[in-house]
């Protein structure tokens, strides 16, 4: 079925209107602090390795670039990350944007979860939340997810 018919089937479908907005006004992005979270298990050197299982995350510091691929799947085939770093973590991209004035400013820090998880029920209930209460008091003000 081709995009355009699901919209031709669903285009007079009544929408939900809710009494309270749960959301509020974003700032705009020319002014916003972006941060990245990756579930490509990136850590510095000098932190600990994801192990299986390990549902928490890294911090990762902007500076240095010195990101570790702690992957442990055989499903996972890390040659994209050695060629260009910005294909998991596009940090390079962030920095241009800044300097071209489509976003304010790049976090200081991003996290780093292991996406390779069988029961991911621990990060959705607990680092899942701290990670976005840590980024919250770093006064992100966009999370740029990447899926690895």
């Amino acid at each position: 079925m081709a995009d355009s018919d699901v919209k031709a089937m669903t285009e007079n479908l009544e929408a939900e209107t809710f009494d309270e907005i749960a959301f509020t006004t974003p700032v705009p992005l020319s002014k916003a602090k972006v941060a990245i979270v990756t579930s490509a298990s990136l850590h510095h050197p000098t932190d600990e390795d994801f192990s299986p299982m390990d549902t928490g995350y890294r911090i990762l510091q902007s500076q240095p670039r010195d990101y570790v691929m702690g992957h442990w799947s055989p499903n996972f085939d890390a040659t994209g990350y050695a060629l260009d770093i910005n294909t998991v973590f596009p940090i390079d991209r962030l920095d241009e944007l800044v300097a071209e004035g489509k976003i304010g400013s790049v976090a200081e820090q991003h996290l780093a979860y292991a996406g390779n998880q069988f029961d991911l029920s621990a990060v959705r209930l607990d680092s899942g939340p701290a990670g976005a209460k840590f980024l919250r008091e770093q006064e992100v003000d966009v999370v740029l997810l990447t899926p690895v």
